[in-house]
């Protein structure tokens, strides 16, 4: 036995990651509720509110470990799907997005159903398990990850936990909690590090709740285009 194989034996198992689907629904409604008030305050209150601020980073993160945990579920034509909604709403929500200002140079960044779009593909190269896809999801990784919302912290962490849901490793754990800490780079904050004691206590969650199905793709580009009037005409 070699002594890497030694080493390895040492680390302790890790815990599955295992969401019911009334955790899964709660947690798309908090990180609902979380982006509605950080946008309100960021495109309405000229940010003078520092909690919506605070709290609204945990948004993106929430959604990225959502989306792993149901492209990791295995369920047969998951990824065309999603990569289709995200494509369509994501589309959709160019608009609005860009007419709200903000954004670095014209239409970059991408918003971040683009993220969530690339974290997507990225994955679904990495499922299929070929060396010319798993050469795919790193280019598409490093190229995508340059124009999209949240950058490569963002694609990184949904792609970490989709790899931890599928089978918990120490790599996709230390991977997970490093986008993280990388997020820090784009948020000027840490408050992306609240999501772990929510996930942490989203695996106690029993209550079931009715799935939204359309309802977090839909409402997307549909809240900007209304803060976009709202702040054009209110």
């Amino acid at each position: 036995m070699t002594t890497f194989a030694v080493r390895a034996k040492r680390w302790p198992a890790l815990p599955a990651l295992r969401l019911t689907d009334g955790a899964v629904e709660a947690l798309k409604w908090l990180a609902l509720l979380l982006m509605v008030a950080d946008h309100v305050n960021k495109y309405l209150l000229q940010e003078q509110v520092p909690v919506a601020f605070d709290l609204g980073r945990m948004v993106m993160p929430i959604f990225a470990v959502v989306l792993g945990f149901n492209l990791a579920r295995g369920v047969p034509g998951t990824f065309p799907r999603v990569a289709l909604r995200l494509s369509l709403y994501g589309s959709l929500a160019t608009v609005p997005f860009i007419a709200l200002g903000g954004l670095a140079w014209v239409w970059w960044p991408l918003n971040v159903m683009a993220t969530l779009l690339t974290a997507t593909l990225v994955c679904w190269a990495f499922n299929a398990g070929q060396l010319p896809q798993k050469v795919l999801a790193c280019v598409l990784f490093l190229i995508a990850g340059s124009s999209v919302e949240f950058w490569w912290p963002g694609v990184a962490l949904c792609v970490a936990a989709w790899s931890y849901a599928r089978a918990p490793s120490w790599f996709a754990l230390l991977g997970g909690v490093a986008a993280l800490v990388a997020l820090r780079i784009v948020n000027g904050n840490d408050f992306a590090l609240l999501t772990i004691p929510v996930l942490a206590l989203a695996t106690m969650w029993r209550r079931p709740l009715p799935r939204a199905r359309h309802v977090f793709y839909v409402f997307y580009p549909t809240h900007l285009a209304a803060l976009w009037l709202l702040q054009r005409f209110a």
